[in-house]
């Protein structure tokens, strides 16, 4: 687990169930994901030479999963850079707030999907790294 002082991230692990006609796995908001879930979304068709992300939010929190394929999450707490690869959608990464988040590395016929705490609302975003940098040295001093 990376922890900051404002935010963390870590792996989270869904409940699997075998059987000969496929597996199935599934997601219960405030029991396998540590909120109620507010919002899905989910992303697909990514060139696999594109980005996606690169932005952190003041207040809402995710879990994001590879349903197919394969991606990177780059994870930048304003002190500590981490790269996760998602790749099994039984575990998702869990991000907390104050969190930067970039993609990339698609495969073909990636499907990310992000179960977020909140509604979309603009407001939650930093989407300037240096604005965002600059909030999270404010609380360290």
């Amino acid at each position: 687990m990376n922890k900051s002082a404002k935010g963390f991230v870590r792996e989270v692990s869904l409940p699997q169930i075998h059987d000969p006609r496929g597996d199935l796995t599934f997601v219960e908001g405030g029991n396998h994901i540590p909120f109620e879930i507010r919002r899905v979304y989910y992303l697909y068709n990514v060139p696999v030479d594109s980005e996606r992300g690169g932005h952190a939010h003041r207040e809402l929190e995710q879990v994001v999963f590879a349903l197919s394929g394969s991606f990177r999450m780059r994870i930048d707490d304003g002190t500590t850079k981490s790269d996760y690869w998602l790749r099994d959608p039984r575990k998702g990464l869990y991000i907390s707030k104050m969190i930067w988040r970039e993609m990339d590395a698609f495969s073909q016929g990636a499907v990310c999907m992000v179960l977020a705490s909140h509604r979309y609302d603009e407001a939650d975003y930093f989407r300037n790294y240096d604005d965002f940098r600059a909030e999270v040295e404010s609380h360290q001093a």
